[in-house]
């Protein structure tokens, strides 16, 4: 076993102060880095030790992979923790880690590679009879071959970069007359996003829902599956809202899934935490998605319902410990929900939004948690992903935990960025939502900014009404003292204003 006594948290915001405050209470000193705007960030003050590794934009920051090892040596920092984005699934960064005897808390390099193409993906997992949908087994270096192959296969197709993520070198073919064109176009996304212009093409599940298995394995060949999370609400190909465990499978499809996620480990040698994504048709039928050799921005509503610390149990997986428990040692308990509060704007496309929060006011109580990066009077920055928080809750059932969701939007108080909270809002109020007849086209099929702009007008009509009774107020009490006036309870009705 090798002992962690110090790790650095090679990421920014709110996911560097989550792993900090897990690493905390198991008695280790934790490091962080930081870029020169995010000087005063939470994560920075949280830290033992902070230090700066150089101006905001994260290719001469956060994403200087030599200088975070070398600031390691100096400080003799046992362990690095790359979080999710950046480093973090860098499987050239995790090999540098590695040979500088410093721990990489994840999985091996090797693993990392092998599941960083989604190409080497597929062949490695269909030796273990992963489920696959039907495409082409090697990148596309023929365009005429290619569409033989598509025509076999039958409109609609997907093109994929081989390297991407995000949606980027992305293409769905509904008619196969353009498909020469869309590859074309899908290589030179990819290119220019990844370095890597390899595309592959695969049939096109109409209707999909988007099911993801976290998975968690040690270095001895145990690998456990931590039941399942639904992350069909998206935009943009990225995930908005994610919830555990999905309404959509059966019992035995969950159990298919976990045994199938758990193959896709064993496939690549896998250890520490790690997501199997699959995709789900409208028949039930489940596909071989990707896998993300990283903790997941959407972890907690997994944590939630197993009652499990990831983040601990990365680090005893990085030490050298086995697995504490086995399969038959875990259960769900109630059901989570997790929104991602970005700084957008859902009336203008999910616009990314900048500025100051001049009010920034979390939700509290049972069953509630937030994980963030910001306190009021902090600026927003243009130069990172533009998520605020993650507002997470636990109940006892699905219809409990968007109450609860609901209500603890009510509660999360942001002004000076527009943001999500309103846009999540219609989500979980939605039919189909509450049914769970919605897949990953819930965001083109139902949401118009018209609805959201109907209730900023509404808004905009109290706000006039409360500045109209406080000049009001003030004229009334024009002939008494300036004591007397009470402007205080006006504002601070003003401020409650949602």
């Amino acid at each position: 076993m090798k002992e962690i006594k110090s790790i650095l948290i090679a990421n920014r915001g709110e996911i560097a102060l989550r792993v900090m405050k897990s690493a905390r209470e198991m008695g280790i000193k934790v490091y962080a880095i930081y870029s020169e705007a995010d000087r005063t960030s939470p994560h920075v003050r949280f830290a033992d030790i902070a230090i700066c590794v150089g101006p905001p934009p994260s290719n001469q920051s956060y994403l200087l992979g030599d200088k975070i090892i070398e600031i390691c040596k100096n400080h003799q920092i046992d362990a690095i923790h790359p979080g999710y984005g950046f480093l973090s699934e860098n499987a050239e960064f995790v090999k540098k880690v590695e040979e500088s005897g410093i721990i990489f808390i994840g999985p091996s390099s090797k693993s990392m590679e092998i599941m960083g193409s989604k190409l080497g993906a597929k062949n490695a997992v269909k030796k273990f009879n992963v489920p696959l949908v039907p495409g082409t087994e090697s990148a596309i270096r023929d365009i005429s071959e290619a569409q033989k192959i598509a025509e076999q296969i039958g409109a609609p197709v997907l093109i994929k970069a081989s390297a991407g993520g995000g949606g980027k070198g992305m293409r769905i073919v509904h008619d196969l007359k353009d498909f020469e064109e869309q590859v074309q176009l899908a290589m030179n996304e990819a290119k220019s996003a990844f370095g890597d212009d390899s595309v592959f093409i695969e049939k096109y599940v109409s209707s999909p829902k988007h099911i993801e298995i976290q998975v968690l394995g040690d270095q001895y060949g145990n690998v456990v599956y931590l039941f399942d999370r639904e992350c069909s609400i998206q935009r943009r190909h990225q995930k908005v809202i994610e919830e555990a465990p999905s309404m959509s499978i059966t019992a035995e499809t969950r159990k298919k899934m976990g045994e199938a996620a758990v193959n896709v480990c064993k496939a690549c040698g896998y250890y520490n935490a790690g997501t199997v994504e699959f995709i789900l048709d409208d028949q039930g039928n489940f596909f071989f998605l990707e896998m993300n050799t990283r903790l997941q921005v959407e972890h907690p509503v997994t944590e939630m319902i197993t009652g499990i610390d990831l983040v601990k149990e990365q680090i005893k997986v990085a030490m050298g410990l086995p697995l504490s428990f086995k399969q038959e040692d875990l259960s769900i308990r109630g059901h989570s929900i997790e929104i991602r509060v970005y700084a957008e704007d859902p009336t203008n496309n999910f616009l990314p939004d900048i500025g100051k929060l001049i009010v920034y006011n979390r939700p509290l109580g049972p069953g509630i948690r937030v994980d963030d990066g910001f306190d009021e009077g902090m600026q927003v920055p243009i130069y990172y992903d533009p998520m605020l928080a993650k507002l997470i809750v636990h109940a006892e059932d699905r219809k409990s935990a968007i109450l609860k969701m609901l209500q603890a939007i009510d509660q999360f108080e942001i002004v000076g960025v527009k943001n999500t909270l309103d846009f999540c809002k219609f989500v979980l109020k939605h039919s189909e939502f509450n049914n769970g007849k919605f897949d990953t086209h819930f965001v083109q099929k139902y949401f118009q900014p018209e609805f959201l702009k109907q209730e900023t007008t509404q808004l905009e009509k109290q706000i006039v009404s409360v500045f109209t009774q406080m000049i009001f107020e003030s004229k009334a009490n024009s002939t008494k003292s300036t004591k007397n006036l009470e402007p205080k309870k006006s504002l601070w009705k003003f401020n409650r204003l949602k």
